[in-house]
């Protein structure tokens, strides 16, 4: 598949614990290691793999616009499950119970 600079997704949140990430809920899938007292402070998300496909990859900058306060630019530093497609998850402290936006557009930026 060609690159692509922009696409539409939907996007939930997701919690640093077992049980929506591994067995290491403080790494992501490039090692990062997150400060589990805080997360969201490193303005991470995972993506579905299709949109590594098409040019979304590991470590690079995104512009998410239309998801409400989540909006604004994140780095993409996780995977999700491989059943899911044009999807991300914000990373987010888990004081934070749901959310879910669609028709997001994330691009990105470089």
């Amino acid at each position: 598949m060609s690159p692509q600079n922009e696409v539409q997704v939907t996007a939930t949140i997701y919690h640093a614990v077992e049980g929506q990430t591994d067995s290491t809920p403080d790494l992501t899938a490039t090692m990062f290691k997150i400060d589990l007292t805080n997360p969201i402070r490193h303005k991470i998300i995972a993506v579905s793999r299709d949109l590594e496909a098409i040019g979304f990859k590991m470590n690079q900058k995104v512009l998410v616009e239309g998801a409400g306060d989540l909006s604004g630019v994140w780095t993409i530093r996780d995977r999700m499950n491989k059943r899911f497609t044009k999807r991300i998850d914000f990373l987010v402290n888990t004081t934070r119970k749901g959310g879910k936006w669609e028709n997001v557009k994330i691009s990105l930026i470089n």
